[in-house]
């Protein structure tokens, strides 16, 4: 479970990031500029809020009140970047491997299979290549698995479509759609598409400078 309500000042205007969500998809959808990726990086602990709480299963992340903020390495979530931002120098399988050395705490009998993991995004065949050697659909699939790979409690997706071309999109939404009923964690994911908020959103967020409505499908489809 994921609770959020904080405060952000940004330059132009405050962003409200008010919120929660179960073992569901929370799409943030709204305009380039309304703060949507700033949500994130507050929820991955990459900026902090000027007011407010944010949990985690009870846990408690960010607070103001009683001056706690997480840093990020210790959050457990898994964040998929919009350019996905895999290390250029490493292979796919490296890349994947590279966030389970970097944790740290490993006290609960957590084992890691990254050909398995891989093989399951259907990318197991190119574990040993470079991402300049992959597709944008390739490479989506190894920065998932690589986000995927700490077995984080909250999956983060910034623009996770914005650099693929139309039929790669509607083959990888169904993808996000599978693999969150596998992991059965809550997904937050930001998006400027209507067409992604609607087939994804089990909750739709619609941000407008900084302002956070929440909509309904059916608003969103009558185009409300």
């Amino acid at each position: 479970m994921l609770e959020a309500n904080f405060e952000k000042k940004l330059w132009s205007f405050n962003l409200e990031g008010r919120f929660a969500a179960g073992n569901e998809i929370v799409v943030l959808w709204g305009p380039s500029g309304a703060g949507k990726t700033t949500v994130l990086h507050c929820l991955a602990g990459l900026n902090s809020p000027e007011s407010g709480f944010i949990k985690l299963n009870g846990r408690v992340l960010y607070s103001s009140g009683e001056r706690t903020d997480i840093p990020t390495r210790s959050r457990n979530m898994g964040y998929l970047f919009q350019d996905y931002a895999l290390f250029p120098h490493m292979t796919v399988r490296q890349n994947v491997q590279y966030g389970v050395r970097c944790r740290k705490n490993n006290k609960e009998g957590f084992s890691f299979d990254p050909e398995k993991l891989l093989d399951s995004f259907g990318v197991g065949h190119l574990s040993g290549r470079y991402p300049r050697q992959l597709s944008g659909g390739e490479k989506q699939r190894v920065a998932l698995a690589r986000a995927l790979a700490v077995r984080p409690q909250l999956l983060l997706l910034d623009e996770p479509f914005s650099a693929l071309d139309k039929n790669t999109k509607i083959v990888l939404r169904k993808e996000i759609k599978r693999i969150h009923r596998d992991w059965q964690i809550p997904f937050v994911l930001v998006t400027h598409d209507e067409e992604d908020a609607m087939y994804l959103g089990d909750k739709i967020i619609s941000l407008e400078k900084g302002t956070v409505r929440e909509k309904s499908l059916l608003l969103m489809h009558t185009g409300s």
